[in-house]
């Protein structure tokens, strides 16, 4: 389960997809769903799933749900020195950026190389020192010496900008890339089809990841749409904060699947989360409580349509949001089991019952 695991994140990690630029991602994840499902469908926006249909007439729906995008930037502008202004797509701590190398990538899918330009402290003035670089002032450096030379590449404004970030694998359980936010979910979406292939069960289950979550759950609402759950579970990579060594902190690497209670935009189904509770503990799956001051495609999913019972089944991540972020595969794996469970327990009774208990 951990080889399988680790081979589809290096591969996923590795690939470029910031928001509005995911069908990199798209086109990995359709090659593996193809012999997983018996459709793949798409709204319009881009947001890919694979269905796996019941035999059973009428069957209610199941959504699982990730997210392909990650963040990253867009050129702004081709400066006539050969430069690139960039700008921001997703959460960016500025701190984080400077003399990171970067791949930019044109229209035509082809790659170039950069690096986001820092000054030595030699050619700085003692105030410039003690005072961080904003986003707009950086600048990225493809070793071009004019701006016609970087128009020959292909390259225009709007095209996508990643933070380079290999995968790397660190013991046996602790990896090291870009992007697990949220590759984390996509290799999840890919493992679980592969765990239910051969069952019958008595739902249309719908599996896959939407588009733009990064910058406003944009695929989440449209994917909804099309799909129109009775359930939906949302597959994604939160923030650990375990690095002071406080025990009172919430999301330590190896501790588990998060059981989130809350975030800034979603409350969670107290039917489906202690449904959700139930399972890791009766299979003594490792969890840990969670409440983060971000959030997931989750918060538009439940408030869609008539209201859609949600959950989430996410892991964490140190340093999310940066070409180095480290997860424990322990953790996914405490996902996986959690998730497969979850599902081998449901049926229609106990859909309406989790549906109803909020009432």
């Amino acid at each position: 389960m951990k080889q399988r695991a680790t081979q589809l994140l290096e591969d996923l990690t590795q690939i470029n997809a910031i928001s509005g630029h995911e069908k990199y991602v798209s086109r990995y994840l359709k090659q593996n769903y193809e012999a997983l499902s018996d459709e793949i469908i798409y709204d319009n926006l881009g947001s890919i799933f694979a269905v796996k249909k019941s035999k059973v007439e009428n069957a209610p729906k199941v959504m699982i749900s990730a997210h392909m995008d990650e963040v990253g930037f867009l050129v702004k502008k081709i400066n006539d020195n050969g430069t690139l202004s960039m700008h921001p797509i997703g959460g960016w701590f500025s701190q984080n950026l400077l003399s990171h190398r970067v791949t930019i990538t044109n229209s035509k899918g082809e790659n170039f190389k950069g690096a986001i330009a820092s000054l030595p402290p030699h050619l700085l003035s003692e105030s410039q020192l003690k005072q961080p670089f904003k986003i707009e002032s950086m600048l990225i450096d493809m070793g071009a010496q004019s701006k016609q030379e970087v128009l020959d590449k292909g390259i225009k404004t709007g095209d996508m900008i990643v933070l380079d970030g290999p995968f790397e694998k660190m013991s046996d359980d602790r990896i090291l890339a870009k992007a697990f936010d949220n590759r984390y979910g996509c290799a999840m979406t890919v493992q679980i089809l592969e765990e239910v292939k051969d069952l019958e069960l008595p739902f249309d289950l719908v599996v896959g990841a939407t588009v733009q979550e990064e910058v406003g759950l944009r695929g989440a609402k449209t994917a909804a749409h099309l799909i129109k759950p009775d359930l939906a579970i949302v597959l994604d990579c939160s923030p650990a904060n375990d690095l002071s060594g406080d025990r009172s902190a919430l999301g330590f690497l190896g501790e588990g699947v998060l059981i989130r209670v809350v975030d800034s935009n979603f409350i969670a189904h107290t039917g489906f989360i202690e449904y959700f509770m139930d399972i890791c503990q009766s299979h003594n799956i490792k969890h840990q409580p969670f409440i983060s001051a971000g959030g997931t495609d989750a918060g538009a999913i439940h408030t869609s349509l008539d209201g859609i019972p949600t959950l989430t089944c996410c892991i964490s991540a140190r340093n999310i949001h940066s070409s180095s972020s480290i997860m424990d595969l322990n953790d996914y794996q405490a996902a996986l089991i959690a998730l497969k469970e979850l599902l081998n327990r449901l049926n229609e009774a106990k859909i309406e019952l989790i549906r109803h208990s909020n009432r």
